[in-house]
């Protein structure tokens, strides 16, 4: 579920319209040609090839204009369809080579320029993209194509404030392109400015009421901002009548993760089950020859679980773990593969599971590049009778709130845990509270989710609490300038990896008396071992469940402002709770 920012994956996005336009000349050129030409055997072929693609037919438009190459190898238009179904059919190599020959055949053609750029972009290479596009905008400056293009390349590289500079001017030059309102929206919400974003989106959508990317889109910054019953309208109507099938997944995706956060959750992870179809933007195929588990009995059976995106995701979604140990019972087995900081985590809860780690590797297909997942422990003694992913569990066990367990899943070391109490101790006598305000990872499109350290000197500064850093990653500067600045003393143990030393992470946690923090890393661990935790977040988390706490874990609360990122007043209220909390008020 931390795929959910790739929602607005605007590299899936762009070059359709592109892709039409050209197809629109190819056909005119083929039937110019034809006129002159009627046995013409290659562009007999090409016009053939134009007819198999809009069948939706690649493999044949591919083979068609293979034949008028052949039949004539001068013909850059047929090369140019030959690359254009090499791409659709996941030929990216070959497809990208295709397209510098029609280049070179036919230079007056710019469509070639903004295929080609896609081509490049999509095999990794934006600075040869960047040079493409605006190739493009040069010789077709009143396109809006060029423009759309150029402005999401330069956000995917950390330059999105030239990339809405850009895409404004162009707006100027062509205020009813929807196209473009929609990408600076997108731009826009990326950049964090969701609210923002709101107005380009409605926009476009009054420019172009059907087009139900926009629509789409427009429910994604909903969702972000907390506003579920918003966003749901918007994706039911964006899949009305969504024809491009990876944007329907995309589109019922988010639609799940709505549904699951207004609590509906029988219905919601059925719908989340998309994330396992091929086509799927971030689906990464399993390569177990064992059978999917859809809820068969398991006693005496040996299932494996398998588990999905981040760190956070993992803690989070385990908590359906202790049922399936029951259910495969004495005589069965339950294997666990998870990351490698998490083994000994999950061994000490589940003794008698088999828990190992998960490898991914990309593999290089007809497909292109792809993530694949291999669990090699799982199958040292012959295949599981059954294979899960651990997301997938929730469809079948969590259908209703009162389904969430109620007691930790995860167990600390306990002689650790001892030891962090006792260096607590030696510290003072003072209720201790674990802090962390942000995710290790804040460029881009994370940064819209955390707030500041600053922010947080009204709550960092309640009297009778010492506050410990449970925040990972490289915090030091942070932490030197909040205490120069506001002389506020965030407690940090020595010699303690809070990135990778999980366990340690763990036994810290176990041994403060609260925990507060975004929806992090940080907070998933404490909430495993049953810590309690106070989420802190810039609106209504889906993680929330409809709820006023955070269901996936056994003891949280959940604070949220009534405006998005109105960090001010859920920090105010926060550090009111925790004074009442302490008996100050």
């Amino acid at each position: 579920m931390a795929q959910l920012a790739a929602a607005l994956d605007l590299q899936s996005r762009n070059g359709v319209d592109a892709k039409w336009e050209a197809l629109a000349k190819l056909e005119a050129l083929a039937e110019e040609v034809g006129a002159n030409l009627a046995r013409n055997k290659a562009n007999k072929a090409l016009r053939r090839a134009v007819h198999a693609w809009k069948r939706g037919d690649f493999p044949r438009a591919a083979q068609l204009a293979l034949e008028a190459v052949n039949a004539d190898e001068s013909y850059g238009p047929a090369y140019h369809l030959l690359a254009m179904a090499l791409e659709r059919m996941g030929f990216r190599h070959k497809a990208l080579v295709t397209y510098e020959r029609a280049l070179a055949l036919s230079p007056d053609n710019p469509n070639i320029l903004l295929d080609l750029g896609l081509a490049a972009w999509r095999l990794d290479m934006p600075d040869v993209a960047e040079k493409l596009f605006r190739r493009f905008i040069d010789e077709r400056p009143n396109s809006p194509l060029g423009y759309n293009n150029l402005g999401s390349i330069l956000a995917q590289t950390d330059k999105s404030s030239i990339a809405i500079e850009i895409l404004r001017d162009a707006i100027y030059r062509m205020p009813s392109e929807a196209m473009l309102w929609n990408t600076i929206a997108t731009l826009l919400a990326e950049d964090g400015r969701i609210q923002e974003s709101l107005v380009f989106y409605h926009e476009a959508i009054r420019l172009e009421p059907t087009h139900r990317r926009s629509i789409h889109n427009l429910g994604y910054a909903y969702l972000h901002m907390g506003l579920m019953s918003e966003a749901l309208e918007c994706f039911d109507e964006a899949l009305v009548d969504m024809a491009d099938p990876t944007d329907r997944l995309e589109a019922r995706y988010t639609r799940s993760i709505c549904l699951i956060g207004m609590g509906r959750l029988e219905e919601g992870f059925e719908e989340y089950e998309v994330r396992a179809d091929e086509l799927f933007r971030a689906h990464a195929p399993h390569m177990l020859k064992a059978p999917v588990w859809n809820g068969e009995p398991l006693e005496g059976k040996r299932l494996l679980v398998c588990a999905e995106q981040g760190l956070g995701d993992e803690l989070m979604l385990a908590n359906t773990l202790p049922d399936l140990a029951r259910a495969v019972g004495p005589t069965g087995k339950l294997q666990i593969a998870v990351n490698q900081r998490l083994v000994p985590l999950f061994q000490r809860a589940f003794p008698e599971a088999d828990v190992g780690v998960f490898e991914d590797r990309v593999a290089v297909n007809a497909d292109g590049r792809q993530t694949v997942r291999y669990v090699p422990f799982a199958v040292e003694d012959g295949e599981p009778d059954y294979y899960v992913r651990m997301g997938s569990t929730m469809r079948l066990l969590r259908k209703r709130i009162e389904d969430f367990p109620k007691q930790a899943v995860l167990k600390p070391d306990p002689a650790r845990v001892e030891h962090y109490r006792g260096l607590l101790r030696a510290r003072g006598n003072k209720p201790t509270v674990g802090f962390a305000w942000r995710s290790m990872m804040m460029a881009g499109k994370r940064a819209k989710y955390y707030s500041t350290l600053d922010q947080w000197e009204p709550l960092l500064k309640t009297p009778g609490v010492r506050f410990v850093n449970v925040q990972y990653g490289d915090c030091t500067q942070e932490l030197t300038d909040v205490a120069s600045k506001s002389g506020i003393e965030i407690e940090v143990i020595d010699g303690l990896d809070l990135t990778h030393d999980i366990e340690g992470a763990a036994a810290l946690s176990a041994a403060l008396d609260l925990v507060i923090s975004p929806s992090t890393a940080s907070a998933a661990i404490a909430g495993s071992i049953g810590t309690e935790v106070w989420f802190v977040n810039p609106c209504r988390a889906w993680t929330q469940l409809g709820t006023d706490h955070v269901p996936f874990f056994p003891k949280t609360r959940a604070f949220f402002p009534a405006e998005y990122r109105d960090w001010p007043t859920v920090i105010s209220v926060a550090c009111r709770e925790l004074r009442t909390r302490l008996g100050q008020d």
